[in-house]
């Protein structure tokens, strides 16, 4: 079952100018700062009540969010559904006709498990299901 909105997630350019503006807009500063080396990104993640804004930036030219930005600007990359149960959801949407990006979870930022919907089959938007990981 799908539980909520866990995340947007904003792909910028320089992730030390984007933490200063968003802790100036949010009032606060990000709670956390990763690598995820196998995505290719540094990440911050804001607090907003019961949501998350994760801000992206590329740590080298051929990963996702750098063809990202080579094709869009600085924005909205993906929205994430925190899920209670990823390999169910992976199962059911398959069966429904919706293409993922992979078949299985792989670790993600701020202890995730995550999986991609891939935006062809989601009206243009990038999809991430995650779930805590145990």
């Amino acid at each position: 079952m799908i539980k909520k909105i866990e995340h947007l997630g904003i792909a910028v350019k320089n992730i030390e100018e984007s933490n200063a503006l968003f802790a100036q807009l949010l009032g606060t500063a990000p709670y956390k700062s990763e690598t995820v080396e196998r995505e290719g990104v540094i990440t911050s993640f804001f607090q907003v009540g019961e949501s998350k804004i994760e801000l992206l930036q590329a740590t080298h030219s051929d990963s996702p969010i750098a063809k990202y930005l080579e094709k869009s600007k600085e924005g909205i990359h993906h929205i994430a559904l925190d899920v209670d149960n990823i390999e169910f959801e992976i199962a059911r949407l398959k069966a429904a006709g919706f293409v993922l990006l992979s078949d299985e979870p792989k670790p993600g930022a701020d202890g995730k498990k995550i999986v991609f919907l891939h935006p062809t089959s989601t009206n243009g938007v990038l999809v991430e299901l995650c779930q805590d990981r145990e």
